[in-house]
């Protein structure tokens, strides 16, 4: 019995000492667990509020920042440029430098295209006004004689014809749908010297009128003596118009400013029908109405209380002539015509240009 009291007291005071070693070991642990949960849990917190700054840093990422891409070199061909090359390459083989011989060791040059496999060019009526000869020389360089077929000094076209083949053809384009702000290329020989010279504008405006002249286009492409004759072209390499002047000077009379980029050229929707003509008959027949007119605008249409803004506003009626015969009135404003557009553009005062059946406003 003493034993067995003995073996209990020991018992009693193991089971203290297990008891007071297993607190202090059990809370060290769950201290270690709470521990390494708060740490996780600051860890987290951190890495969540670290993270949005790191993304707006591309340097600090995993991936590895891509290169910067190359400025586009000076050197590189942009797209409109390919077109303006493309075009001018369809176009300048055809393009011809015009020489008129007057006799008596004078002479000048101009520009000129050939639009026809059988040799006819055109030019303007001006280039060649006064030779005794001519003769055109080519892109690369060869010479041929070449032969007047007719002139409209009205629209100042003229048709010449090479005396052999030629080495290429230029494509007429439609001057109807050309559109202000439209880029456009003119090629010639400013000056006779620099042969095939290409310069590069805009449509300014079309249905321009300088002095008798009307219906032009209006660009800001450079033009200059001896380039007269030479091409107009779209960026389809179409011609849609032939050189023929520029304004250098104010001609309002109100100032004597300089003036630069006011060229103009004849369009292909009146060349055309020139060309067609004197290619037949070696001239132009213009119907003659036989009257006087104005052409309205805003300001005229103010100033004389018009009913429209457009038209042309009839002046006098030549006795004996279609007109009188037609009915037509002084004061009767002409609206439209039932004749072809292209025959529309009046080349002087004395002529309406096939306007056949006009709608009268009295």
């Amino acid at each position: 019995m003493e034993n067995r009291s003995r073996f209990g007291q020991v018992a009693q005071i193991l089971l203290v000492l297990f008891g007071v070693v297993a607190g202090v070991g059990g809370g060290a642990l769950a201290g270690g667990v709470t521990g390494y949960y708060l740490a996780s849990q600051a860890q987290q917190a951190t890495a969540a509020v670290v993270q949005p700054v790191v993304n707006r840093n591309p340097a600090s990422t995993a991936q590895p920042a891509q290169p910067a891409q190359p400025a586009p070199s000076s050197q590189e061909v942009l797209p409109s440029s390919d077109a303006m090359i493309a075009a001018v390459e369809r176009v300048a083989p055809a393009v011809v430098t015009v020489l008129n011989e007057m006799g008596r060791g004078t002479g000048g040059s101009g520009s000129g295209v050939v639009f026809t496999e059988d040799g006819y060019i055109l030019t303007n009526n001006h280039v060649v006004e006064g030779a005794q000869s001519l003769a055109v020389v080519f892109a690369n360089g060869d010479r041929q004689e070449a032969e007047l077929v007719g002139t409209d000094p009205l629209n100042d076209i003229a048709v010449i014809r090479a005396s052999g083949a030629v080495p290429a053809v230029a494509n007429l384009g439609s001057s109807e749908s050309l559109r202000p702000g439209e880029q456009v290329l003119a090629i010639g020989s400013p000056l006779g010297d620099f042969r095939n010279t290409v310069t590069a504008g805009v449509v300014s405006a079309t249905g321009r009128s300088v002095g008798s002249m009307e219906g032009l286009i209006q660009t800001d492409a450079a033009i200059n003596s001896g380039n007269s004759g030479g091409p107009l072209i779209n960026l389809r390499g179409e011609v849609v118009g032939i050189n023929t002047l520029v304004v250098r000077g104010d001609t309002t009379g109100m100032g004597s400013a300089p003036v630069e980029g006011l060229g103009f050229a004849v369009p292909s929707a009146i060349f055309q029908m020139v060309s067609e003509q004197l290619i037949a008959n070696g001239k132009v027949e213009y119907p003659y109405l036989g009257i006087s007119y104005g052409m309205i605008d805003g300001s005229l249409a103010v100033e004389l209380n018009l009913p429209v803004q457009r038209g042309a506003l009839i002046g006098q009626i030549e006795a004996g002539e279609a007109a009188q015969s037609a009915g037509l009135q002084a004061d009767d404003i002409i609206l439209a015509s039932t004749a072809r557009k292209s025959m529309l553009v009046p080349p002087c005062a004395r002529c309406c240009c096939n306007i056949s059946r006009p709608i009268l406003l009295r």
